[in-house]
């Protein structure tokens, strides 16, 4: 009962980084480093894809047609962030003149809903394996919650919506993932197959989103992030009880 509860707590905290990310694009006093957000968002990519791989991808093959699960949870965010909404993108969103209208923010929110509810899916199916699995998750899932209240709260204001709608829009995201949590252990099926699904999403936030956004930037500082997040995760991994 107790790792359910932290896992509650841990997704409330996302949310709120979530809601973070979007006041940074929307109020005057917040405001971020943009080299900061883009080492973070490299960062960010390195750890998550560490965490897919190692710790979430294991736990997914001990399921029978796990596998397909993770296949699954891929093609979900592809369908939802890239192909329903094929404008959504990393990062703040500065070219007001290539939005058409305030309807581009409310599809931007609905790619990202399934996304945001299959985060919180990730962090309590991995305290429904061990505390350390959802602790790894947790930190996975953190260090992309920022970026992504950026993302969405500056396509909200580009495409003509309000700082308010904004502001709702992360605030909804970040409930998603809240909802997520919550739900995945009293559902079997999420309580079975929750994990590799969230680590198909996983992969594909990683690899497909973050990673290709840091390979923009020129130089290797940015890029050299990708690296840094792995071996985080392989010194907290280290240091964790049942380290191997």
């Amino acid at each position: 009962m107790g790792g359910l509860i932290q896992g509650y707590l841990l997704a409330a905290v996302v949310a709120g980084a979530n809601v973070l990310g979007g006041l940074m694009v929307t109020s005057t006093r917040v405001r971020g480093s943009k080299a900061a957000m883009n080492l973070l968002v490299a960062f960010g990519a390195g750890f998550m894809l560490a965490v897919a791989m190692l710790e979430m991808l294991p736990h997914s093959l001990e399921v029978e047609h796990g596998l397909l699960a993770v296949l699954l949870g891929y093609l979900a965010v592809h369908l939802t962030q890239h192909t329903l909404t094929p404008h959504f993108h990393f990062g703040e969103e500065t070219h007001s003149d290539a939005m058409v209208g305030p309807g581009i923010g409310l599809w931007a929110l609905i790619g990202l809903l399934p996304h945001s509810f299959f985060d919180g899916v990730a962090i309590m199916g991995g305290y429904l394996v061990s505390p350390e699995a959802g602790f790894l998750v947790f930190l996975a899932v953190l260090l992309h919650k920022v970026p992504t209240g950026v993302s969405l709260g500056s396509i909200m204001i580009a495409s003509g919506n309000s700082t308010a709608r904004a502001l709702s829009a992360v605030g909804i995201v970040g409930v998603a993932t809240v909802l997520g949590a919550v739900v995945t252990p009293v559902l079997p099926l999420l309580a079975e197959y929750g994990l590799a699904l969230a680590a198909g999403v996983t992969i594909y936030v990683a690899a497909s989103n973050l990673i290709p956004e840091s390979q923009k930037m020129e130089g290797w500082f940015v890029p050299a992030g990708v690296f840094l997040g792995v071996l985080a995760f392989a010194l907290i991994r280290l240091l964790m009880p049942g380290a191997h």
